[in-house]
């Protein structure tokens, strides 16, 4: 069976730095399986409705929305191995798009209201990688917490046998920053405020970021 993967592209940048981790992701996992299954959806571009709160998911198993993508994109999801969600931080959280997309996975479990609080129980069993990569402009990835925390929870919450892994790339406020040279990193940061001695470390951050992303992409496929 080949290895199946979705991965959402969460940034409406042409060239955004979590698309170009992304692809070095994806061609790590290429390099492991020249038969691997990849779904690559751009989430600015996917006919997914907003979820409404209707709590049907419960009692029906599924989604009662059907006027949209959803339904394909459900059966992606869950005969996936590995979902990857790469995205910009936006104010502390992904973009609306793909966070449209998140609150649909509402339907794959079933939540019961107690007196403590909330259990979540998966419709059906889960075993996944989850990779969330994630890029900001921000040299600090705290900044990114409140996301790692969701995909923390959300991993918990779909079963024992899911793993998350996460690469967080910062400093990156211009498209297709990660893959300045050191010089053209130095021109910009003189433009931003910042010091320019910071130039020739972050080219080789980012240069080290992008041969993690390759083999996290090697180590999920293989």
């Amino acid at each position: 069976m080949p290895v199946k993967i979705v991965a959402f592209s969460a940034s409406p940048r042409p060239r955004a730095n979590s698309s170009i981790m992304l692809d070095s992701f994806l061609e790590g996992s290429r390099s492991v399986d020249a038969g691997v299954v990849i779904d690559v959806i751009r989430t600015e571009e996917a006919d997914i409705l907003p979820c409404r709160g209707c709590l049907r998911c419960n009692l029906l198993k599924r989604c009662i929305v059907r006027k949209d993508g959803w339904p394909e994109l459900s059966r992606k999801i869950l005969e996936a191995y590995i979902l990857i969600f790469a995205t910009p931080i936006y104010f502390h959280h992904t973009t609306s798009s793909c966070k449209k997309i998140l609150d649909r996975f509402r339907s794959f479990v079933h939540v019961q209201i107690t007196e403590n609080g909330l259990i979540h129980t998966p419709h059906q069993e889960w075993n996944k990688q989850l990779v969330l990569i994630s890029a900001l402009g921000s040299s600090s990835d705290k900044e990114a917490q409140p996301l790692v925390d969701l995909f923390t929870s959300m991993t918990e919450m779909m079963g024992e046998g899911n793993l998350l892994h996460t690469l967080t790339g910062t400093r990156l406020a211009m498209g297709g920053q990660i893959s300045f040279s050191s010089e053209k990193l130095a021109d910009l940061y003189e433009k931003l405020g910042l010091p320019v001695r910071l130039a020739a470390e972050d080219a080789y951050r980012n240069t080290a970021l992008l041969e993690r992303a390759r083999n996290l992409g090697r180590q999920c496929a293989e």
